[in-house]
């Protein structure tokens, strides 16, 4: 296989895929022409990192389709001075973008993936990220409140754990799945409650932790 020009395939990703798709933001452009996508998969997969699809970066996980995951970027309006819980980034790719958006990231990640996100983080200079391990669907209560939590895959019930961690004003930004169709959702905390909005319809793997209990019918 002849070598690939990754950063000649970033830019061609963005181009083609992020823009196209009505992404156009400056700060999460120069993000995702910046970091190395392909640095947070396995070295057998590298060239598939920019194919414009999810690929998988550790058993049973995925990067997000490009596009799918900059939407949710957009959708989630992160600020330079937010605080941001990025659940189930896998080996810390959307952790690197988002670093370089927010003030402060939060990455959390199952105990066996904490460690390559760590590794992958530090060996692609990223900075402003504290990677942590427990179950993803409890998120990371040491660090709340959280003014964005952003979540890497797809959920089937309420994340009510993760709601409760957002600070006032606070958004949470995932795919929740009904009846196998994915739409993309905004939570927003206010001091009345939590609402929510679909913004976008999209299909990504499942996020460990949040599948719907399962249902009997007699």
């Amino acid at each position: 296989m002849p070598d690939v020009d990754y950063a000649l395939a970033r830019n061609n990703m963005v181009d083609g895929q992020i823009r196209t798709a009505d992404v156009t933001d400056p700060a999460l452009i120069f993000a995702l022409r910046s970091v190395p996508r392909e640095g947070f998969v396995p070295a057998a997969l590298r060239s598939l990192a920019y194919m414009g699809e999810g690929v998988e970066a550790a058993p049973g996980r995925q990067l997000m389709d490009p596009r799918v995951f900059a939407k949710l970027v957009i959708a989630a309006d992160v600020r330079a001075t937010d605080k941001v819980l990025d659940v189930g980034g896998g080996t810390g790719y959307s952790a690197a973008i988002l670093a370089r958006l927010a003030a402060d990231v939060v990455a959390l990640e199952e105990p066996l993936l904490a460690p390559i996100a760590r590794e992958h983080l530090a060996a692609t200079g990223v900075q402003g990220v504290e990677v942590v391990a427990g179950p993803l669907n409890q998120g990371w209560a040491g660090a709340a409140p959280y003014d964005v939590i952003f979540l890497n895959g797809a959920i089937a019930v309420q994340p009510e754990a993760l709601l409760a961690q957002l600070a006032p004003g606070g958004r949470l930004v995932g795919i929740v799945t009904d009846k196998a169709a994915g739409k993309a959702h905004i939570f927003v905390k206010s001091v009345a409650g939590v609402s929510s909005r679909i913004a976008f319809d999209a299909s990504v793997a499942p996020l460990p932790g949040f599948a719907a209990a399962p249902h009997f019918a007699f």
